[in-house]
């Protein structure tokens, strides 16, 4: 059992006596005191099951915020709802945040109640939100504690120390009624989804940015077929293992290998074509959530820029940096994630402005304040947000508020833009089938994930939906015999399925996930199926960045990174353009993208269905028991799919070490360890003919994409 699954085992285990807490902290309250209410559903769920580390220090100082609820929300949601619907006189009626304030929006006397609150209970007020929506306060652990009558705990999560409060917050007197939620009692954070493709040893990241992009990284990453053979300790000895298929070129010690570059992406998928017709994202303005911050973007975006002929980026002109709400405390070089949105929402749209829109951390606080601040005050068209937490394990009233902004980014004409996770259906972790949020909010698009190939013209060979099985077959002297032995299953792959935990019981179980939106009408099932479309994800087949790592020299280097968090950016980027379009023809502002991708014309996007290849992976076994010949599911297991690529990838920094990687299974052919799903599942995570749970629609024919939204 690995480190994710000892620290998740048991975790959808919900504890049962949490209304036994509540009633209990309910009842040391004085007999005196004002009525009030519990906050339901704002306690993490691990906190049934994860060690107890003790009480955090009283003393420390830590911010807490409180959500407050909207204004006459049915009304609010039927008219988010016409705004998308043709046949309805609002369509496309864009609310301004005037009309916000005035219809739903809370009321300054209501925030004036809960910063009363807060004063009364010695904690200081240091922001309110645009249009009310939440008033944030400073205090120590131990006047929040009485404040909201919690114990905050340390807790041992998957190896890291997460604050958490130890059961549903109460909130005494007037401000009671207005409370909608309450962030910051819990440290949990937002991940980002995104992966490194595997680097040799001794090459420190990356190649020199000092050496010719067109030189250094082929666009070719599956090149042809080889034999291999390998023995114990290199000498002949038995077993002697004999495999022959693909090959996947990546970086070695000589070579950089394939990844691809911004002339790579723009003529593969018919950006170019786009950029004859004069639409390249001018006028539109891409914002990008990111916490910290870089030092170094600005220089190395237009060092990027310039290998690739892009216009530079200048701040006060097509570039903004916007601290939310002060500058980051952990602003530094080496944000890899900065430098692939940057980058690469720039590469796809490259006459855009770009705000890079930066919160002070991580926390589901910081995060999504910066995101409701960035559409209130209409900071950008279209939000791109590379980051994401498991529902599961998200309060349900985090959930809740993380929908209520989707929504209002998209009654604002705002599309929010989200990642749908490098980790399947995170059944990896031990826990049942689960997704992304803020992906899942039927407000948000949700972008998946897939494999690319390309030919040396440049045009698609194929495209997979991403996932990736491993198998080591031989390391350094030692054979795998068989190769089952070390077949690792499931190493990464795109998010996807149905929500299925946005509505909690009291004590944390999870009952139903946000239901489908109407334009998921002819998807199975009740609640919202992720992902809505997809672009390039898999690692394996990555992009190119340019990136300040201190310490190398020189200090920008070239990396190749992957995971949903390349494919958001570059889906915001192209929406921006769609926008543009949009606008050109006469017609207004788009909005959410997701309502859109589900009627387009043919030809809009590429169906992704599965592939499979004739020079998979197959091998053959010598040992003292005889021959034995493995075909090549067998070489992954013996779970795979029955379509499927498969390649061998040499580990030329280290002799005799070879693995096989599988493309196109976002499950596992290899152990499950009793909690894997395994590709053979039903449920498993999978492509086919139209919609699926990988990919969505599929990825967008750039070209086709945007026009087909000229005028509208």
């Amino acid at each position: 059992m690995n480190k994710a699954q000892e620290g998740y085992t048991g975790v959808s285990t919900r504890w049962l006596v949490v209304i036994t807490l509540v009633l209990t902290s309910c009842a040391l309250l004085s007999a005196g005191s004002v009525s009030g209410k519990v906050i339901a559903h704002n306690t993490p769920s691990f906190v049934s099951t994860a060690k107890n580390l003790g009480a955090e220090d009283p003393s420390k100082t830590i911010e807490v915020s409180i959500w407050l609820n909207v204004h006459n929300r049915a009304e609010f949601d039927g008219l988010a709802q016409q705004l998308y619907d043709r046949t309805s006189a609002n369509y496309r009626h864009w609310l301004k945040s005037r009309d916000l304030a005035a219809r739903f929006m809370p009321t300054a006397a209501e925030a004036k109640t809960v910063q009363s609150f807060f004063k009364s209970h010695n904690l200081k007020v240091i922001r309110t939100g645009p249009n009310n929506g939440y008033v944030r306060a400073i205090g120590t652990v131990g006047d929040i504690e009485k404040a909201f009558h919690v114990q905050l705990n340390n807790y041992e999560v998957l190896g890291k120390v997460v604050r958490a409060n130890d059961r549903d917050p109460y909130v005494d007197g007037p401000a009671a009624s207005l409370v909608s939620a309450v962030a910051g009692l819990d440290s949990g954070k937002y991940e980002h989804p995104l992966m490194q493709r595997a680097i040799p040893s001794g090459t420190k990241g990356g190649v020199s940015g000092a050496v010719h992009p067109e030189d250094i990284f082929s666009n070719v990453c599956f090149t042809g077929t080889e034999t291999d053979v390998f023995s114990n300790n290199n000498n002949g000895s038995l077993p002697i293992a004999t495999y022959k298929g693909n090959v996947l070129s990546l970086q070695n010690l000589t070579s950089n290998g394939c990844a691809y570059t911004p002339p790579m992406i723009q003529a593969a998928y018919n950006l170019n074509g786009l950029y004859r017709e004069g639409y390249t994202g001018t006028g539109q303005t891409i914002g990008i959530i990111d916490w910290c911050g870089s030092l170094t973007i600005q220089s190395d975006a237009n060092a990027f820029s310039a290998q690739y002929g892009l216009p530079a980026l200048t701040l006060g002109s097509n570039f903004a940096i916007t601290y939310t709400p002060t500058p980051s405390s952990c602003e530094a070089a080496d944000q890899v994630e900065i430098n692939i949105d940057v980058e690469w929402a720039h590469a796809v749209a490259p006459g855009a402005n770009i705000n890079l829109i930066v919160p002070p951390s991580a926390s589901f606080q910081d995060v999504d304040e910066a995101e409701y601040d960035a559409v209130n005050y209409g900071l950008a068209n279209v939000l791109s947000g590379s980051y994401a937490s498991i529902e599961e394990f998200t309060p349900a009233s985090i959930l809740t508020a993380e929908n209520l902004i989707s929504e209002t980014a998209a009654a604002s004409g705002i599309s929010t833009n989200f990642s749908s996770g490098d980790t399947g259906d995170y059944s990896a972790y031990g826990i049942p089938p689960t997704v992304s949020a803020p992906a899942d909010s039927p407000w948000a698009t949700a972008v998946g994930g897939v494999t690319l190939a390309l030919n040396a013209d440049n045009s698609i060979a194929w495209q997979a939906g991403w996932g990736n099985n491993q198998t080591l077959i031989a390391e350094e002297g030692f054979v795998t015999d068989p190769p089952s032995g070390e077949a690792f299953g499931f190493i990464g792959g795109a998010g996807g399925g149905p929500s299925n935990c946005a509505t909690q019981d009291s004590s944390g179980n999870c009952l139903a996930g946000f239901l489908k939106p109407s334009f998921q009408k002819k998807l199975p099932g009740k609640y919202r199926q992720l992902p809505d479309i997809s672009w390039l994800a898999d690692p394996n087949t990555g992009v190119a960045i340019l990136i300040t790592v201190p310490g190398s020299v020189p200090a920008q280097v070239w990396q190749v990174w992957g995971g949903t968090s390349v494919a958001c950016p570059m889906f915001s980027a192209l929406w921006a353009i769609a926008n543009q379009e949009a606008l050109a023809g006469g017609g207004s502002e788009l909005g959410q993208a997701a309502p859109y991708v589900y009627s387009l014309p043919a030809g809009a996007v590429t169906d992704i269905v599965p592939v499979s290849s004739k020079t998979n992976v197959a091998g053959s076994i010598v040992d003292s028991n005889g021959t034995t010949a493995y075909n090549a599911n067998a070489v992954l297991g013996g779970g795979a799919p029955a379509k499927f690529v498969s390649a061998i990838w040499d580990y030329a920094w280290l002799q005799e070490t070879a693995s096989v990687i599988s493309f196109g299974m976002d499950c596992t052919a290899g152990p499950t360890f009793g909690v894997i799903i395994p590709c053979s599942a039903p449920t498993s995570l999978h492509t086919k003919k139209g919609w699926d749970n990988v990919t969505g629609v599929g990825t967008p024919n750039a070209q086709a994409f945007a026009d087909s939204f000229y005028g509208k």
